[in-house]
């Protein structure tokens, strides 16, 4: 355990001194003045009792009699709360097991950066980095095979890209099929991450909704199959973080880091519309292998998300980029995980510092509570067992991977 108390007793000081190392200063100004004529008058959500049962449930409101003060001035965006919290902070330097990273992207292109990556690989426990390289074909991923796989044997897996490019010619179905094999003869084990949010496949919302490539077009079924027949799995991010439909507004669950991501209002399928859409491919394509990343964006929901996996045997998902939905529900997530560990993979997708595996198995492995989280809310130690974390970190990757 370190010395928290100093810690906070260095935060309170700073506080009280207007100090901003570590702690918000409240004697500042927000970084950008608004004046009273370039927004619009906001309601007194105190008053609102729609606004009063969500933030405060039933309890009913703070427990004291709000006043205007300092804090009123500080924007939701810059708000960092110093928690005065002291408890058990467990750090774990590597992973208890060899781990497969089953979901990181090109984070680096020199032989220097992808020495240093390597090395951290080792220092934290990362046996092997599977590389979700889209949109990488023909050269760009023959020249990636080259400075990856082949200069470090065993330490990264490729997976392969597709190209949507003139998917409306009669020779797509065809075309796109060609691809895939010529990419499998330079070693690619998988395809992805192929991401359909909502505007199709291309990402083109100029696309009339009705010509967009999606996820359940028959025009990639031909691919789907391939993929099956060459036992390469699809990493597929379909939809995206519900929240990403919902009101930009003071009711908006994630904070504004999150806001670009925003589907609302826009031009495209609901959120369970787009669920639908990579249920009905699961249903079309039984022997194909998908990987829905991210809990198939159905972190939020792991009752209906265990409904899709008894219904769909073909469906995996990984971990990534969603420690927050496994940290802020560790009892419910550690079931979920514990249940269908033989289809689940470790992902992190965000980066490739030291300190990013290293919190990941602080929250994986230990009972620690209150740990800081990135989308504004604590995170609760999940202390898998033995068991689980094998399987999670590395046995259903060599399964499906085939390495």
């Amino acid at each position: 355990m370190t010395k928290r108390r100093d810690f906070i007793v260095k935060s309170v000081l700073g506080l009280t001194a207007g100090i901003t190392t570590g702690s918000i200063n409240l004697s500042a100004e927000p970084s950008t003045p608004v004046t009273g004529s370039s927004i619009p008058a906001q309601p007194n959500w105190q008053n609102d009792p729609h606004w009063r049962k969500i933030k405060y449930g039933d309890w009913g409101g703070p427990g004291v009699s709000s006043q205007p003060g300092p804090m009123d001035k500080i924007l939701l965006k810059d708000w960092a709360p110093n928690s005065l919290v002291i408890t058990q902070e467990t750090f774990v330097p590597k992973a208890k097991y060899p781990a497969i990273d089953s979901h990181v992207h090109v984070v680096a292109k020199t032989p220097a950066d992808i020495a240093d990556w390597v090395k951290t690989m080792d220092e934290v426990g990362i046996e092997t980095s599977v590389v979700l390289t889209h949109p990488a074909i023909g050269d760009d991923f023959a020249k990636l095979v080259k400075i990856f796989k082949k200069a470090y044997p065993g330490r990264f897996e490729l997976y392969c890209g597709v190209d949507f490019t003139n998917f409306e010619k009669n020779d797509y179905p065809k075309r796109v099929v060609e691809q895939l094999e010529r990419c499998h003869e330079m070693g690619a084990c998988g395809v992805g991450e192929i991401h359909d949010k909502g505007p199709g496949f291309t990402k083109d919302t100029s696309i009339p909704p009705n010509k967009r490539l999606h996820v359940d077009d028959e025009r990639l079924d031909a691919f789907w199959e391939k993929c099956a027949e060459l036992k390469m799995p699809v990493s597929l991010h379909v939809a995206d973080h519900p929240s990403a439909w919902t009101p930009l507004d003071v009711f908006q669950e994630r904070t504004p880091d999150y806001q670009h991501f925003s589907q609302y209002n826009r031009n495209v399928p609901s959120f369970d519309e787009m669920i639908e859409k990579r249920n009905k491919v699961l249903e079309r394509h039984p022997n194909t292998i998908f990987i829905a990343c991210h809990l198939g964006n159905q972190g939020h929901d792991l009752g209906t998300l265990e409904q899709a996996m008894q219904k769909y045997p073909n469906l995996y998902l990984d971990t990534s980029a969603r420690d927050y939905e496994l940290g802020r529900t560790p009892r419910s997530s550690a079931k979920f995980l514990n249940v269908y560990k033989d289809r689940i993979v470790f992902g992190t997708d965000m980066g490739r510092l030291k300190s990013m595996y290293q919190i990941h198995w602080r929250l994986l492995e230990t009972d620690d509570e209150y740990i800081p989280g990135r989308v504004g809310w604590r995170y609760y130690g999940l202390d898998l067992p033995e068991a689980t974390l094998k399987a999670l970190y590395r046995d259903t990757a060599k399964k499906i991977f085939n390495i």
